[in-house]
């Protein structure tokens, strides 16, 4: 009743919330690489360092990784980065800070230093054939998407273009299982991109069930633990930051969401139909503020909200938090 009584932008002050209308789009906030045209064509994810490095990967050979400083110039292409980190993560651990990436095309999970170096390369064969339903040239394959590591440093790693399992392997990369699926009680259709949630104990899985058009909730252990919101633009990405989850909405928005599933604010809102959900849409169509596609979403430590797009272009979006 409260909600109903007090004007949003008071009851978002008095949540500790920031309302819309305070999260401020930063127009033309990237500098490409002297000489490049456009940032390439976008497929990904996006990524921050502790050091506010922003991360973005695209499918170019050449520049599949690219690395922008916080006030966005372009600081360096990560060598030895695949052109198919569909989802990737940036993860601080006790020896410092990791790259984790699923290949859609390859189905390896990689992890690499910042600086590109081959850590950990777990094969597509680590997975037992009886979880995957893809079928390459005679072969049962997985199409990863997404990926994330637990505080143990468990390793969760979606199919989320084929079976929507999710498979779980220790920090050495040894399998340990797989769950999730297609059937009941999980029933997922494109379990795009998932995160680890920090904020229950034990800390859970968030994922973006894209085409079921809601975000779920997993334990570690593999149990469904319930739908946190439904109804949404195609969810494709989430990424948690304090006690909130932001999700990135391929049909044309990006929405945040508290610890117990409500709208804390929506950003980025595109009503134009031919415009959203596509990788087509064009440079001059483009407006500051408004998202088109959000493939991959990720902030930086004070909650500014980065958002890259699905797109043959490249395009970076950034939401400043006051």
């Amino acid at each position: 009743m409260i909600q109903k009584l007090l004007p949003s932008l008071v009851l978002a002050a008095l949540l500790g919330q920031a309302p819309a209308a305070d999260y401020q789009a930063v127009p033309n906030w990237y500098k490409l690489a002297p000489g490049r045209p456009q940032m390439g064509n976008m497929h990904g994810d996006i990524a921050v360092s502790s050091k506010g490095e922003v991360y973005v990967s695209v499918m170019d050979p050449k520049a599949a990784l690219q690395v922008y400083a916080p006030d966005g110039t372009f600081l360096r292409v990560v060598l030895n980065a695949p052109p198919d980190f569909h989802g990737f993560v940036i993860h601080k651990e006790s020896g410092g800070e990791f790259i984790y990436g699923a290949r859609l095309g390859t189905g390896q999970i990689l992890k690499l230093t910042l600086d590109g170096s081959e850590v950990l390369n777990i094969p597509p064969t680590a997975v037992p054939d009886e979880y995957k339903s893809a079928v390459k040239d005679g072969k049962t394959v997985v199409r990863f998407t997404s990926m994330d590591v637990a505080p143990n440093g468990d390793l969760f790693v979606t199919d989320g273009y084929s079976s929507d399992y999710v498979h779980r392997f220790d920090k050495a990369g040894k399998y340990l299982k797989s769950f999730g699926g297609k059937k009941e009680p999980f029933g997922f259709k494109t379990l795009h991109k998932i995160a680890i949630d920090p904020r229950f104990d034990p800390p859970r899985i968030i994922g973006c069930d894209r085409a079921n058009l809601r975000v779920v909730h997993l334990s570690l252990d593999g149990e469904f633990r319930g739908v946190i919101a439904k109804d949404l633009l195609l969810p494709a990405a989430v990424a948690i930051h304090g006690d909130h989850a932001v999700i990135g909405e391929i049909k044309g928005r990006v929405t945040i969401l508290d610890k117990a599933g409500a709208i804390v604010a929506q950003m980025g809102a595109n009503t134009a139909a031919d415009e959203v959900g596509t990788n087509k849409t064009e440079p001059d169509k483009w407006r500051t503020g408004v998202v088109t596609a959000p493939h991959g979403v990720a902030c930086n430590e004070r909650g500014d909200v980065f958002v890259s797009e699905y797109n043959i272009y490249g395009r970076i979006h950034r939401f400043n938090r006051p």
